[in-house]
């Protein structure tokens, strides 16, 4: 959800369930004008198919439709796949108790009939502020939380939400974590969260890149070695499991590892005990493991350039992490964040990005992920002239490819060309608070053809 300049309400992403056309046409239309996006649907089946496929803040629903129970199947389907939103009952004043139940069940309020509009935009207005604070308490908790180790993670998409709720949950085990993600996706920053809130916070937390390392090389970082067990090898030194000893070994991009070398790593995995190069004394080293890679590594294992042993070893739990083109609702908090800490590095007045040179990021496709728009934001804070940030700021090949519109090919095999392009246009429509003129423009198409569009597929 976005804010809107409104009276200071939040744009919200409305669901409207009502069979009678005129009616839900009504609503839609009041709520519409205070910036609200709202899709409409006049049964339970094309309801439950919108919040299976749809995000939605609050769900505006009849409460007797084609059958008597038709608006309660509705708040079950909204809280179990849309657990974050506010369903608001519409009912008749003969249903009223039928209501006052549904709110024990999880509803937000109810509404009798003949509809006041007034009390309708309060209505949806409060439950949508009420899911906004929601949101943000819980971004706010998510940033100062040091208990968890994740103040410095960034984001409120669903996706990474997702991840943080895993790194939660598995950081406390001691079992081994498989990282994935293409380059640039914060894999580090979230091996380092689960260190972080382990029983082994206060030990060592040491990341080793095996990318680009000879077996040789890598054997000694590893494992270390003793004076004279090679040329230059001048003194004894511990490696990485040692040194880690106790605490958390973060072995990044283990795709790349040499096959002589995974088989000497799984023996230390299984028996807990390393030999430095050149000597024949075994040290027990006590280390957890997080691996993490941008390779696909069952498909290594087919080509024979990774071991299947060692993959189950190192796979205890995997966590994914989606390309910042599939979580664009990220971008403008990543960008506020990297805005702040880069003034505050260069000591300029930069404060914030106007709403094109932020269109402009967040219709780029990111290819180098988190990293490159931390590098891309450092840049703009450095040649800008002003407090804020604008579209002249922005690098030329950003602005360039994001006049391509965004392409996400991913996760979008299979599903129909309507609905896919519902969701475009929906999820256009909440990146601009419900501007049609910007939304257009980002999707490339004329404002009659949205106009079109949006009463083709019930979008208000």
């Amino acid at each position: 959800m976005s804010s809107a300049t409104h009276e200071d309400v939040p744009s919200a992403q409305v669901l409207i369930v009502d069979d009678e056309a005129a009616h839900a046409e009504v609503m839609a239309e009041a709520l519409q004008r205070l910036g609200h996006v709202c899709t409409i649907t006049h049964d339970l089946a094309s309801a439950s198919d919108e919040l299976t496929h749809g995000t939605f803040d609050v769900i505006v629903t009849d409460l007797v439709m084609d059958s008597e129970d038709a608006g309660m199947r509705v708040l079950e389907a909204a809280k179990k796949s849309q657990p974050n939103a506010e369903v608001i009952m519409v009912t008749a004043h003969g249903d009223v108790p039928t209501a006052k139940a549904a709110i024990k069940g999880g509803a937000y309020d109810f509404i009798e009939k003949p509809l006041d509009l007034d009390i309708l935009r309060n209505l949806v207005n409060r439950a949508a502020q009420t899911v906004l604070l929601r949101s943000q308490n819980v971004e706010l908790r998510r940033q100062v939380d040091d208990r968890f180790g994740l103040e410095g993670i960034v984001g409120v998409s669903t996706p990474i939400q997702r991840v943080l709720g895993t790194v939660r949950q598995v950081a406390p085990a001691d079992i081994p974590v498989l990282i994935t993600g293409e380059s640039g996706t914060g894999k580090e920053l979230i091996a380092h969260a689960i260190h972080q809130n382990s029983p082994r916070s206060k030990k060592a937390f040491k990341p080793l890149n095996c990318a680009g390392l000879s077996a040789s090389i890598l054997e000694s970082e590893l494992f270390g070695h003793i004076k004279g067990s090679f040329t230059g090898a001048e003194r004894d030194r511990q490696g990485v499991f040692e040194y880690a000893d106790g605490g958390t070994l973060f072995l990044d991009e283990i795709g790349d590892m040499p096959m002589e070398m995974q088989a000497k790593l799984l023996r230390v995995l299984e028996s807990g005990e390393v030999v430095r190069v050149g000597d024949n004394e075994p040290r027990h080293v006590n280390v957890r493991l997080i691996s993490a890679t941008n390779h696909d590594l069952e498909k290594l294992i087919k080509e024979g350039r990774f071991r299947e042993d060692l993959f189950f070893r190192i796979r205890g739990v995997q966590i994914h992490l989606p390309p910042l083109r599939q979580r664009r609702e990220d971008i403008p908090p990543l960008t506020r964040h990297f805005i702040a800490r880069f003034a505050e590095q260069m000591k300029k007045d930069v404060t914030g990005i106007d709403e094109e040179a932020q269109m402009a990021l967040m219709q780029h496709d990111w290819p180098g992920n988190i990293r490159q728009l931390l590098n891309t934001v450092q840049n703009m804070v450095v040649v800008s002239q002003g407090d804020t940030l604008t579209l002249a700021d922005v690098p030329l090949d950003v602005r360039d490819a994001a006049g391509e519109g965004p392409s996400d090919d991913s996760a979008i095999a299979g599903r129909k060309l309507d609905q896919l392009e519902k969701q475009a246009i929906r999820e256009t429509l909440r990146l601009t608070a419900g501007n049609r003129e910007q939304a257009a423009k980002m999707l490339g198409i004329g404002e009659r053809t949205l106009y079109r569009k949006l009463k083709e597929y019930g979008l208000k």
